[in-house]
């Protein structure tokens, strides 16, 4: 199949979401609070489905299933990833994800959760709580008993453009006035660390998983460092921060034109900004700023023209 699959998001509210997935994407979103577009999604809590074409209306979980010629019958018993938009209108909770091992262990089959982050656009002076200063696991679970979180929690300001890596271990938060498109493991599993005492709509204090939590923290926090690849062409500029064992991401910034060859096993686009066309010999169709794609494995060459900036991401 030589056509790109486009999809339909799932909206999902949080406390802390706000208007900007409605605002900046115009995205018919559920309500004032939205917090998160699900854009590429075959997780059972919330999953994408074909927006048009001979597929239409379908979930992309059914299509996995279904169509593993479409994937190039990946080996995984499940869809790799997860694309997601986050509007952090309030502060997200201090969490933390466990990894493979423990997730199937303790969370009934589920994955763990490595995922990146790119800042799609922020408010000035935001930033996010990014690992901790604890030296040992005696010392980290003394200062969250203490709720010392000012003296344990690093913080670290951040820009539009900024990318961050998050294995699986980290702590991390997402703070307030953030716009962040996210690539990750496909797992809903999250363990709270702390939540500013909020309440949840029915005045209760929201559920914290510290036990869990303080099994997988890493301690010591492990420092992230991203290396960018960049290679410039004649029409276009391409990114790539990072190359794990769960995922390849990368910026696309086209202008006017960029040509790649067939891409194995799959690619996932998200459109973030601006406006073009994605082509093969056997069509043209538009790409415009909220669009979320895939191009199946028999996809082929292919040209990309406009003035347009993707994420790219593949497994």
């Amino acid at each position: 199949m030589k056509q790109p699959i486009f999809f339909r998001p799932f909206f999902q509210e949080r406390i802390w979401g706000g208007t900007k997935l409605r605002d900046v994407y115009g995205y018919d979103i559920p309500s004032e609070r939205t917090g998160e577009c699900w854009a590429i999604s075959a997780h059972p809590n919330g999953q994408s489905v074909v927006r048009s074409g001979e597929w239409a209306g379908m979930p992309l979980g059914q299509l996995w299933q279904e169509h593993r010629e479409l994937f190039g019958y990946y080996d995984s018993d499940r869809f790799p990833l997860l694309t997601k938009i986050i509007d952090a209108n309030d502060d997200l909770s201090v969490q933390v994800h466990p990894d493979d091992e423990y997730a199937s262990n303790y969370e009934k089959g589920e994955w763990g959760k490595t995922e990146c982050w790119y800042v799609i656009d922020c408010e000035e002076g935001a930033e996010i709580v990014f690992g901790h200063r604890a030296k040992t696991k005696e010392e980290l679970a003394d200062m969250m008993k203490r709720e010392q979180w000012d003296q344990l929690l690093q913080r670290v300001q951040v820009k539009a453009g900024d990318f961050f890596y998050v294995p699986s271990g980290t702590v991390h938060a997402l703070c307030s006035g953030l716009l962040i498109l996210e690539t990750q493991q496909n797992s809903d599993t999250t363990y709270r660390v702390y939540d500013y005492g909020r309440r949840d709509r029915d005045g209760k204090p929201r559920e914290l998983h510290v036990e869990k939590a303080l099994d997988v923290i890493t301690v010591p926090h492990v420092q992230q460092s991203i290396e960018p690849t960049v290679v410039k062409m004649a029409g276009a500029t391409v990114t790539t921060w990072v190359r794990s064992d769960y995922f390849t991401v990368s910026k696309w910034e086209v202008h006017p034109r960029l040509e790649m060859e067939r891409i194995q096993p799959f690619l996932l686009l998200s459109v973030m900004a601006g406006t073009g066309a994605i082509a093969t010999e056997e069509g043209e169709w538009p790409l415009q700023k909220g669009d979320h794609l895939l191009l199946p494995y028999q996809f082929g060459p292919f040209r990309i023209t406009g003035h347009v900036q993707l994420i790219a991401s593949q497994p």
